[in-house]
């Protein structure tokens, strides 16, 4: 970040706005933007105190800098979000601008220990009633930018996704609280999208859906732009559907992920990968290591056959024979994990379902130890046609290729702690089953060459 562009401050109070939390404040947002903007850029200094807004769109060079005190609340009326054209869940389209948002600009941040509310309610509101003419804001986004720094700030409420980069190369996003609450509709915390050089870090995430999920578009989205070289680490997780998501938009491809020293508690799923036949692309190259899962419904998910969204239902997706493979068959290959703890797992230990005509291929779990919880709730390990609710189970392999437990102990479930169907080439070394509660043998094998 070059820091001598922001040796400018503009004070956001002496552009007219005023922090009682009822003054619309946009123009003097605007105004300290375009001054930024002749200076040769600058930082805007918001103070302690309530600021009312709309979305508020940067440009490069500009440091907003939110004091510690410091509101910036979003206004809830639908004019103050004009329409950009912009991805949403993959899709390029029209959208509301985000609550902040950046379009081709480069060397800007948003800093400071201040919050920003985007009162989320009246979005959630008008999503439920289905009377969004335009997919909702999120609460930050920037589309095609360069270096770009979210430090140090609160992020509650957010009307949809909360952080959202697209197409965005050299991203930082550090010390950052997200808060929204469980039952808020896709208000995922961080999502990188088809973005190059992602640092996450040092970051609480509290959100009602997804923590991170890391995207590159369906097969809808021309051009497809890969999501690479991603590292998520120093971060805690809780509630949400997932810990770190990878999909199910993943046509572009995801590559060069790293993810590390993290705890996900009551995130419904840890670590979840998650595509379907259309959409092409390949996930591969992923590390993850030193995690702790507290009270999740799976650890480990890899499921190539995710039915939500649009499309999800026909039976080109749900149908487990084999189809020719081309270039819309996806693939997720080269993923390993080590050095992980879940305890109070409730469905099952693992969940892993490949294609029938595309194996998920080289796969390490190393080191890995996972307790049932005692009073489980039956509950679906993915998201998928053809599975039952299921509690205290241990792995389920369907449709792999070259995979390989080493040192992974399963205690405490009911039936085999590891079921392997229709693969090739699994190994087991070092693993233990522990206070099983039946007599079924430890490791299943069906069809396994």
């Amino acid at each position: 970040m070059n820091t001598n562009k922001f040796s400018t401050v503009f004070n956001i109070a002496e552009f007219g706005a005023v922090a009682d939390g009822v003054t619309i404040c946009t123009k003097a947002f605007e105004a300290a933007v375009q001054t930024c903007v002749k200076a040769g850029g600058g930082t805007i200094y918001v103070p302690s105190g309530n600021f009312l807004t709309g979305s508020i769109r940067l440009e490069s060079n500009i440091n907003l800098c939110l004091e510690a005190g410091a509101i910036l609340t979003f206004i809830n009326d639908i004019n103050e979000y004009p329409l950009v054209n912009s991805r949403w869940e993959g899709v390029q389209r029209e959208v509301y601008a985000s609550c902040i948002y950046g379009e081709n600009i480069e060397n800007v941040s948003i800093t400071g220990y201040g919050t920003l509310d985007g009162q989320g309610e009246f979005w959630w509101k008008l999503h439920r009633e289905k009377k969004n003419k335009y997919p909702r804001p999120k609460l930050i986004s920037f589309h095609g930018c360069k270096k770009v720094l979210i430090e140090g700030l609160t992020l509650k409420n957010s009307p949809s996704w909360t952080i959202n980069p697209i197409c965005c190369e050299n991203i930082t996003v550090d010390k950052v609280t997200i808060l929204n609450p469980a039952d808020s509709p896709n208000t995922d915390g961080i999502n990188p999208e088809s973005c190059k050089n992602v640092h996450i870090s040092n970051c609480h995430v509290d959100v009602g859906d997804d923590c991170i999920t890391i995207k590159s578009g369906t097969e809808a989205t021309s051009p497809r732009v890969p999501c690479e070289n991603i590292t998520v680490t120093n971060c805690t997780m809780v509630h949400g559907h997932g810990g770190v998501v990878i999909g199910s938009e993943m046509s572009g491809d995801v590559r060069n992920v790293v993810i590390s020293n993290c705890v996900f508690e009551g995130t419904d799923r840890g670590i979840r990968i998650k595509s379907r036949r259309g959409r092409g692309g390949v996930v591969e190259d992923i590390r993850v290591t030193n995690i702790i899962m507290k009270n999740v419904i799976c650890p480990f998910i890899m499921n190539l056959y995710y039915f939500c969204g649009p499309g999800g239902k026909e039976k080109y997706v749900w149908d487990k024979n084999p189809y020719p493979v081309t270039d819309e068959t996806p693939a997720f290959r080269r993923i390993h994990f080590s050095n992980i703890t879940a305890r109070e797992t409730g469905a099952c230990a693992g969940f892993l379902y490949g294609l029938a005509e595309q194996p998920i291929e080289d796969i390490t779990f190393d080191n890995i130890s996972i307790s049932m919880a005692e009073n489980a709730q039956p509950g679906f390990p993915a998201m998928m046609a053809g599975i039952e609710p299921v509690k205290q189970k241990g792995f389920f392999v369907c449709n792999v290729k070259d995979v390989y437990f080493n040192n992974v102990t399963v205690s405490g479930h009911e039936g085999p702690a590891f079921e392997v169907i229709d693969s090739t080439n699994v190994e087991f070394n070092r693993c233990k089953s522990l206070n099983t509660k039946s007599e079924s043998d430890m490791i299943v094998l069906k069809n396994v060459k």
